[in-house]
């Protein structure tokens, strides 16, 4: 795999004839067996004084709720023109999760409206949702919702994602290790803001170990509002597999705070019986 040069030959990411690639960038263009690089961000308004996941998807103070098993899971829009094959909105979606083995499976889903259309395979994680065809809108024009349960105007009663208008893409500052995987946190950051002077935000990377069932906070800080935040690790912070990440934000006081969290990560397979990726 290579890319085009100024003179319109094709060359490769390695060292050749003098060219070289940093690293990072080689891992980006799939050029490195068993490194897939990911990045995360999510947002959420009028945190609490709780430690709350950095998501749309919770209340204030709450912290996301993973499914119990692998379910097929119900997808469908608040709004009816969100739907194939002559909706103004979002027509098809992909989705991206993990089975009841922690195996990364997906698939394209045709929307239909406030309709729910169901999954063909089962999640017990849902990673990442794209849009893939629009109409005339250029985008989805209601909420998407990934749920279980009875479906209300669009809505499921337990939603486990769900793909925003205007921006077309999730809000979840977090995920989850693929089986045979560890995941490498390279760096995150957190922003907050606020009309209300004086009020601190703290923050924590929380993890859940697989099989452990509690939140470990790894890494901290504090900051005010109106402020930001960026960690750099300078060896990457592992994460084990199958195991559950996010980023969790908690207010001095119960105020109109806002608060953005960004995760970057690399995802390295694990090395085999003979010591090979």
């Amino acid at each position: 795999m290579g890319t085009l040069d100024v003179t319109g030959v094709t060359t490769p990411s390695i060292t050749q004839n003098g060219r070289y690639e940093p690293f990072e960038v080689q891992v980006a263009r799939n050029q490195i067996t068993g490194h897939t690089s990911r990045f995360r961000f999510g947002w959420a308004n009028n945190i609490g004084t709780t430690p709350q996941t950095i998501t749309t998807i919770v209340a204030a103070g709450a912290t996301y709720v993973y499914p119990a098993s692998a379910t097929a899971m119900k997808v469908s829009s608040s709004s009816a023109n969100d739907a194939s094959p002559s909706g103004t909105g979002a027509r098809t979606m992909l989705l991206i999760g993990l089975d009841a083995n922690y195996n990364e499976v997906s698939e394209i889903i045709t929307l239909n409206g406030q309709t729910a259309a169901t999954t063909v395979n089962s999640y017990l994680r849902i990673l990442y949702s794209e849009i893939l065809s629009v109409g005339s809108n250029a985008g989805q024009v209601g909420t998407i919702y990934v749920g279980t349960g009875t479906v209300t105007s669009g809505v499921p009663a337990t939603v486990y994602w769900q793909s925003e208008p205007t921006y077309n893409n999730f809000s979840f500052a977090g995920s989850t290790v693929p089986a045979g995987y560890t995941a490498y946190v390279t760096s995150y950051t957190i922003t907050s803001q606020s009309t209300t002077a004086l009020i601190n935000v703290s923050l924590g990377l929380a993890i859940y170990e697989y099989n452990n069932g509690f939140a470990e906070l790894q890494s901290t800080a504090r900051l005010s509002s109106n402020g930001s935040f960026d960690r750099h690790f300078d060896f990457p912070f592992a994460i084990g597999e199958k195991s559950d990440f996010q980023l969790r934000a908690w207010a001095t006081t119960g105020s109109a705070v806002n608060v953005t969290g960004e995760i970057q990560y690399v995802l390295i397979k694990n090395s085999g019986a003979n010591g090979t990726v």
